[in-house]
């Protein structure tokens, strides 16, 4: 049987995670293949020098215990393939997530750091604009005190919403409304205000059933019936 390229099966050939035959197969296929053969050294390198990346390197900081994704995932397959018994499918598992992480750079660094001194260079995250007829206003109730900016992204008949929502009291269970021009009202979402969002606000995303055209403003009320804010985002 001829191997295909296949990145998981690649992962696993360099993690030691195959059995004999799949072995000799993938040696058949690289001996063919400049394309696996490639990225078969690139994969040898990564894990080669995983071991002296920092924890800076992740770009949502270090989780905890300071171990990188990869550095805990090798180090899980390499117990995983001293053991007497393989288990075939964690292995392939984390030989994909290996790979994917190289591919897709999943929190960590590129390049490589020559000297404890050296820069670790950071993959810029690419932001995509907000779709035209997007919108973003904000009000403070002067009554309540209960302040929001919301942003109204426009759908295919319906809306999006982000809000970051401040001054509600702690323990009060609320909903977010979108109200069309004609008064109707449709819920984007509930919470209940903790303790560190009535003290540093809270974020939240919603969605409500109302043609982007016809949205006059989002409003903020708990469950009974009282409004802190509403914001109004009409054109």
């Amino acid at each position: 049987m001829t191997t295909q390229h296949d990145p998981q099966l690649l992962g696993a050939y360099v993690l030691g995670a195959l059995d004999e035959q799949e072995v000799r197969q993938m040696d058949e296929h690289l001996a063919s293949c400049p394309e696996c053969a490639r990225e078969l050294g690139e994969l040898r390198d990564m894990e080669a020098f995983l071991g002296e990346v920092p924890p800076e390197a992740m770009l949502d900081g270090p989780p905890e215990g300071g171990d990188l994704l990869l550095q805990r995932t090798l180090r899980q397959v390499r117990a995983e393939r001293g053991g007497v018994a393989r288990r075939r499918q964690f292995a392939l598992g984390a030989a994909a997530a290996v790979v994917a992480a190289l591919v897709l750079g999943a929190g960590v660094f590129v390049g490589k750091a020559t000297s404890p001194d050296a820069t670790v260079a950071l993959p810029t995250p690419t932001v995509a604009p907000d779709p035209a007829g997007t919108k973003l206003a904000t009000f403070t109730d002067p009554t309540t005190k209960a302040s929001m900016t919301v942003k109204v992204v426009p759908a295919a008949g319906w809306v999006r919403t982000n809000m970051a929502i401040s001054g509600i009291p702690e323990g009060e269970k609320c909903r977010i409304f979108v109200v069309a021009k004609d008064g109707s009202r449709q819920e984007a979402g509930s919470w209940v205000v903790s303790k560190k969002g009535a003290a540093e606000g809270t974020n939240l995303d919603g969605s409500a059933l109302v043609d982007p055209k016809d949205v006059k403003s989002v409003v903020v009320e708990n469950f009974a019936g009282k409004k802190f804010v509403e914001v109004p985002v009409q054109a």
